[in-house]
């Protein structure tokens, strides 16, 4: 397999994944909370994983192009109470990496729900926009959705996953 192939290739399976997450938590009000946070941990190491494999200079990309974003506020929100629906009570943790954790003297609380939906966001803009592109943007979208990891939301997902590890075998 020559490189490009393999680099099509992990693009696809990073695509294709990022598209499960998303359907998952748009139909999380389908699941009971035990069977939604099993599905949910064994799919965000695998999301983890795949932005870790490539990065964007081994794509060869410096792309400067504005994507669309397809997840408006309503929407966001909407996504975001039903997860919360789902978790209930347990959708509220203390977090010990927020930045303003170092000045306060009281823990800072946090929410699954919504670290999920920002997570959603920015995959399912990404998905969106290889869809809507036919696979023609499919690097650009993953390009900068792998900035928006590096520069935040992989750290949502590591948090989240704590939480919901915590849920799920406690």
């Amino acid at each position: 397999m020559t490189e490009d192939q393999e680099i099509t290739r992990k693009l696809l399976k990073t695509t294709a994944d990022s598209a499960r997450y998303c359907k998952l938590i748009e139909e999380a009000r389908q699941y009971d909370k035990d069977e939604f946070v099993k599905k949910v941990t064994e799919l965000l190491p695998v999301i983890y994983s795949d932005f870790l494999m490539l990065d964007s200079e081994e794509l060869g990309l410096i792309d400067e192009r504005y994507y669309p974003t397809y997840v408006d506020e309503q929407w966001y929100e909407t996504v975001r109470r039903n997860v919360e629906n789902v978790l209930g009570p347990d959708d509220i943790f203390l977090e010990t990496f927020e930045e303003d954790m170092k000045y306060s003297d009281t823990p800072i609380a946090a929410s699954i729900s919504e670290g999920l939906a920002d997570i959603f966001q920015a995959l399912y803009n990404m998905v969106m926009t290889v869809k809507e592109s036919e696979g023609e943007d499919t690097a650009g979208a993953y390009a900068e959705c792998r900035e928006n990891f590096a520069g935040y939301w992989s750290q949502t997902l590591c948090n989240v996953l704590r939480a919901l590890n915590h849920l799920r075998f406690a």
